[in-house]
């Protein structure tokens, strides 16, 4: 059975600056440098009018790790991860490189009047007998220290933009 991600994304800056910074592989290659972990990459950037899709390899430090996935996994996690977006909603798939982990999930951005706010949605599952919950869950709450840093790292990148 799979665990719950949710998180909502604030950015000071409306959707089409977040949108716009989505289709430039600058955008991209700053983001993974700054907040893809060791050994991190961007893969590609393709655009096709409204869609936008993007692959990376990012990485989570064996030493970030709790011992109940580094048991399972040890070394560093790496991760490929594609986003398509087409307009203000997204999609996303994410593995670990190795094991038997795998998130998905959408994205809807909206403006507001402060700026932009996404909701993510989606799902982790990891399939290991036993300590599959409890990978998930610490999966989970690192994920969503990435996306904080990700979203503080877009509001910063499109800022230095303007």
């Amino acid at each position: 059975m799979a665990t719950a991600l949710a998180y909502t994304a604030h950015y000071s800056h409306p959707v089409a600056a977040v949108r716009e910074a989505f289709r430039t592989e600058k955008y991209w290659q700053d983001r993974i440098a700054a907040v893809g972990g060791p050994g991190a990459r961007f893969v590609s950037l393709e655009l096709d009018g409204e869609q936008v899709r993007i692959e990376v390899v990012q990485s989570i430090p064996a030493d970030l790790l709790p011992p109940a996935i580094t048991a399972v996994h040890p070394g560093d996690l790496m991760i490929p991860r594609t986003e398509l977006w087409s307009g203000t909603t997204g999609s996303f798939e994410a593995r670990v490189e190795g094991a038997p982990a795998e998130v998905r999930g959408t994205i809807t951005a909206t403006d507001e009047p402060t700026g932009a706010v996404a909701e993510v949605s989606g799902s982790i599952e990891v399939k290991v007998p036993l300590f599959g919950r409890k990978i998930e869950e610490a999966i989970g709450e690192r994920l969503t220290e990435l996306l904080a840093e990700e979203t503080e790292f877009t509001n910063g990148w499109i800022a230095e933009q303007v």
